[in-house]
């Protein structure tokens, strides 16, 4: 393992430092015209389908052009989850003996997951900056200063790095250089991840808004109204923008206009991200519950609880074939049946599996409060490996290039791989 790195005295971009600066607040525009919300709760009764024309979507990598929305997540890791479906999969399979390769060290604490743009990985840190960090050696390129946490995966596109902060401003920096490009105030703490779709980006706030805002100067194209706070990152899919949060409801919104297409009942506050399969969503709820609700006809199809713990799930779900995997507070990673609901098996880790699972080839890639990280099979939940951090994990893993990456809440960022 090659010596600890430490952040030195790279370029550093901080706040007001540029006038030509885009600055915008999230009262400067009203809600785009022709946004409209739809009052009926759908609940568990057969509504119809989308009917929409569907928006051209791209997710835009860091030197890339016109990637498409399900890219694979081998040639990078661009937002929260690896894909616009927030799917947690990865289309890589990493050896069985994997080392530490690299360690980057920052002030405070890592909460979030790293985003992978060709040779750069993205972190956002409880110190309040951003930093840039070479792929390869482990090396700092840059940071920037946020000013305050950052508990918000970053997010690619078109070149720029997105993130919110615990001041509510939402940023975009551009991937190369770490200067500024715009800025957006929010009327509150922003902790859900960004997600890309063609010339747009889409963000929940604590403020109870899902935002939509311009890519190329952050003006704002449209919000949606919630009656709760929004921790979790929309997921995206036929145009249409699938976001949960602590209100109870699932909200499937127009991305062209922001008109809520569907809204669906699930009866408990939501803080995890759907991943969106096969037409369905899937994500775990703080009451004890993973459910899976028909995007088309509005219906929850099933729900899962642990018969013997009862403990909310903060964990996103990885999905992927007839899989569901996800992590809960229960000290467990779960295995689910995707068709029926039923458990497949259980892995009991050695604290709270907070951090969203990754599945990668026949393996899941996981990692809890107890400190460990540590890959199972698929098909058994047989622990394959495992490596002990020596701190705390809430963050969750990312893939790339043949590598893993994670945070720890003592500010340590891994990188494992082979080589």
């Amino acid at each position: 393992m090659q010596p600890h790195t430490k952040p030195g005295s790279a370029p550093n971009a901080t706040p007001g430092s540029d006038p030509e600066v885009l600055r915008l607040r999230a009262t400067d525009r009203p809600c785009a015209r022709g946004v409209e919300r739809n009052a009926t709760v759908w609940g568990l009764t057969p509504v119809l389908r989308w009917g929409l024309t569907p928006l051209l979507l791209g997710v835009v990598g860091v030197g890339s052009v016109g990637a498409g929305a399900d890219a694979p997540a081998s040639s990078g890791w661009p937002v929260f989850r690896g894909d616009a479906q927030l799917t947690g999969v990865a289309d890589v399979a990493l050896s069985d003996q994997l080392r530490p390769l690299w360690v980057f060290e920052v002030a405070e604490g890592i909460e979030s997951a790293v985003a992978v743009g060709g040779d750069t990985v993205y972190l956002g840190a409880l110190d309040g900056f951003l930093y840039a960090v070479d792929l390869a050696k482990g090396e700092l390129k840059w940071k920037y200063e946020a000013g305050a946490e950052i508990r918000s995966s970053p997010s690619l596109g078109a070149g720029s790095v997105f993130f919110g902060d615990g001041d509510g401003i939402f940023h975009a920096v551009d991937a190369s250089s770490g200067k500024r490009r715009w800025i957006f105030e929010a009327e509150a703490e922003i902790v859900s991840s960004a997600n890309v779709a063609g010339d747009r980006v889409v963000f929940g706030s604590h403020d109870q808004f899902l935002y939509c805002l311009s890519l190329a100067d952050g003006s704002l194209l449209w919000k949606v109204e919630t009656e709760g706070y929004v921790y979790g990152t929309p997921a995206i899919v036929d145009g249409v923008a699938i976001s949960v949060g602590c209100d109870g409801y699932l909200r499937a919104v127009n991305l062209e206009d922001g008109s809520e297409v569907k809204k669906i009942e699930i009866g408990s506050y939501v803080g995890a991200s759907p991943a969106a399969f096969d037409g369905r969503a899937y994500f775990g709820t703080f009451d004890n519950r993973v459910v899976a609700v028909d995007l088309a006809r509005g219906e929850l199809l099933w729900s899962y609880e642990n018969p013997e713990r009862q403990f909310p799930y903060l964990s996103s779900a990885a999905v992927r074939g007839n899989r569901v995997i996800v992590g809960g507070r229960d000290k467990l990673v779960h295995a689910i049946d995707s068709t029926s609901g039923k458990s497949v098996w259980t892995f009991a880790a050695r604290g709270k599996v907070d951090a969203s699972p990754v599945i990668a080839g026949q393996r899941v890639y996981a990692a809890s409060t107890g400190g460990e990280v540590f890959a199972l099979d698929l098909e058994t939940g047989k622990q394959t490996w495992s490596f002990d951090s020596g701190s705390p994990i809430v963050a969750s893993p990312s893939i790339a290039a043949n590598r893993l990456l994670i945070g720890t809440t003592e500010g340590r960022l891994f990188c494992f791989g082979s080589e």
